[in-house]
C-alpha cells in the first residue's frame, strides 16, 4: 500500500500519522492495527463516530469512507503523551482476518495516515523520551527471545536496569571529570590536587564496575545470540555421537566407517537456557575424495568463525603426529577445548591435562562435565541474576569505556598528564553514552529500528 495524496511531502516524518497492522499476518482470532500522530482526534471520530474515553477499551463499528461497517472490536484511545509512543495512538482490535485487516489499514491510511516503517513505533517513543536506546532494542529482543533467560534478561533490560546502570557510571564518571578539570583549571596546584588518593581510589572503583557490568552484558550477548561452537576431529573420534548426545537425540548418522560426515551439520540445542549453534563437521584428514576434502575445507572454515573448538581425540588410539599437525593449525584466535572420549573403552584411565575432559560419547559419562565447562567457557553463571540483554554494540562501547577507563587510572597512578586524564574520562563518558543514545547517530539509529517488526 502507499500513503495517500492527503499527507504533504512538506511535512516532516515525525509529523506524519502512521499507522500499520501489529500482528502476523494471517488467519487468527484477533489481529491488531496500531495509528500514533500527534493529534487523532479527527482520524478517531471519522473512523469510530465518537472519541472512546482515554485508556479504556470500547466496543467500536469500525466504519469505512460511505459510513458502512468495516468491521466491529475493541478501540483503545491514548492520548498524548501518554502513550507508548508519546504521541495520541489508537489501537484497533479486529477479527484476525488478513482482508479485514487489510481493509482497516487501507480504511486509516485513507484518513491521512502513512505506513510506518519497521520499528518507527519505537523510534518515536525514544525521540519523545519514552524510552531510550537500549529500552528500544530490548522490546525487539524481548520479542525475539528464544528461551526464557533470554526473555528474562530482555524484560530486565526493558524496564531500564541497564540503563540505570550506565547512567549510574556516567554519574560517577561526571564527577570524577569535574575534579579533574578544576585541577586543571588552578595550575599551580595540579599536582597537588591530581595527587589526591581519592581521585585514584574512584577511577579505580570505576574501572572495577566497568569490567563487572562487561561480564553481565556479555552473558547477556551470549542469551541473545548463542555460543558458536564447533565440533572438530579426526574421523572416527566420535564427534557426531557427541553430538547426539548434547542434541538428546539421533541428529546425524553414526556409523563405524571413517569420513561418514562429509559435510557441515548445524543443530540449535539449548544448553541450560543459553542458545548453543553446535557445528560437526568433516574429519580431519589428507583426503583424495574431492567431497571429503571439500568437506574438510569447510570444517576449517567454520573452525575460523566458531567461539569455541570442541576438540575430539579417540582415546583408544595412540595421539599422533596428525594429532599434533590439527592442534597446530587450529585458528589461534579461538577458544579451543579438549575432549578425550571413549573412556568406557579403555581399562587404565589417563590422568588428563588441566582443563581436558574425559568422556564417553556413547554412555554419557563426563557429560555433565562438559557441559559446566561450555558454560564457563562462555562466560555463563547459573542464576542468571543481574544479567542484561546486550548486544555486539553495547559490549563494543563497554569495552572502550573500560579501556579509557583503565588509561585514565594509570595516569592517575603516575600523578601526571592531567590533560590526558580528562580527556581519557570524556571519551569514556562518550562511549557510555552510545548505549543509552544519549549520544547518536542517525545512521545508527536507521541501523537499530530497521530490524524491528513493522507496527512496533
Amino acid at each position: 500500500m502507499r500513503a495517500p495524496s492527503g499527507v504533504c511531502a512538506g511535512v516532516s516524518r515525525s509529523a506524519q500519522t502512521i499507522a500499520a497492522i501489529a500482528t502476523p499476518r494471517g488467519r487468527g482470532a484477533v489481529g491488531i492495527v496500531r495509528v500514533s500522530g500527534q493529534d487523532l482526534r479527527s482520524l478517531v471520530r471519522a473512523l469510530l463516530g465518537t472519541l472512546p474515553e482515554p485508556r479504556r477499551a470500547v466496543l467500536s463499528t469500525f466504519r469505512d469512507a460511505q459510513g458502512q461497517m468495516l468491521d466491529q472490536g475493541l478501540a483503545v484511545y491514548f492520548p498524548a503523551p501518554h502513550s507508548f509512543t508519546g504521541e495520541d495512538v489508537l489501537e484497533l482490535q479486529g477479527h484476525g482476518g488478513v482482508v479485514v485487516m487489510d481493509r482497516l489499514l487501507e480504511r486509516v491510511l485513507g484518513l491521512g495516515a502513512r505506513m510506518a516503517r519497521p520499528g518507527e513505533f519505537s523510534e518515536r517513543a525514544f525521540l519523545n523520551d519514552k524510552i531510550d536506546l537500549a529500552q528500544a532494542e530490548a522490546i525487539a529482543d524481548l520479542i525475539d527471545s528464544q528461551t526464557r533467560e533470554a526473555a528474562r534478561s530482555a524484560l530486565r533490560s526493558l524496564r531500564g536496569e541497564f540503563s540505570d546502570t550506565i547512567n549510574a557510571l556516567v554519574d560517577g564518571l561526571t564527577e570524577l571529570r569535574i575534579l579533574v578539570e578544576a585541577a586543571l583549571d588552578f595550575p599551580d596546584e595540579e599536582v597537588d590536587q591530581l595527587a589526591d588518593g581519592e581521585l585514584l581510589d574512584r577511577a579505580t572503583k570505576l574501572k572495577a564496575r566497568l569490567c563487572a557490568i562487561f561480564d553481565l552484558a556479555r552473558q547477556g550477548s551470549l542469551l541473545r545470540e548463542g555460543m558458536r561452537l564447533v565440533i572438530a576431529g579426526r574421523p572416527n573420534v566420535g564427534k557426531s555421537t557427541l553430538l547426539n548426545r548434547l542434541a538428546g537425540h539421533e541428529a546425524t548418522i553414526v556409523t563405524e566407517i571413517p569420513g561418514t560426515t562429509r559435510d557441515v551439520l548445524r543443530l540449535e540445542i539449548e544448553l541450560e537456557g543459553m542458545p548453543v549453534h553446535v557445528i560437526d563437521t568433516a574429519g580431519l584428514r589428507a583426503s583424495t575424495d574431492p567431497v571429503e576434502a571439500e568437506g574438510i575445507r569447510r570444517a576449517w572454515a567454520e573452525m575460523a568463525q566458531a567461539d569455541l573448538i570442541l576438540l575430539v581425540h579417540d582415546l583408544t588410539t595412540e595421539a599422533g603426529e596428525e594429532d599434533r599437525h590439527i592442534e597446530a593449525s587450529l585458528p589461534p584466535q579461538v577458544a579451543r577445548l579438549r575432549v578425550w572420549n571413549k573412556v568406557d573403552r579403555i581399562s587404565r584411565r589417563p590422568v588428563p591435562e588441566a582443563g581436558d575432559i574425559l568422556l564417553s560419547a556413547k554412555t554419557g559419562e563426563g557429560l555433565d562435565l562438559l557441559r559446566s565447562r561450555l558454560k564457563a567457557r562462555m562466560g555463563y553463571h547459573e542464576d542468571g541474576e543481574g544479567v542484561f540483554m546486550a548486544r555486539r554494540r553495547h559490549l563494543t562501547a563497554l569495552s572502550a569505556a573500560r579501556a579509557h577507563m583503565a588509561v585514565a587510572a594509570e595516569l592517575l597512578g603516575s600523578q601526571r598528564e592531567g590533560e590526558l586524564v580528562a580527556e581519557e574520562l570524556r571519551l569514556a563518558q562518550q562511549a557510555l553514552g552510545e548505549i543509552t543514545g544519549a549520544i547518536s547517530s542517525d545512521e545508527l539509529l536507521g541501523r537499530i529500528f530497521s530490524s524491528f517488526c513493522i507496527g512496533k
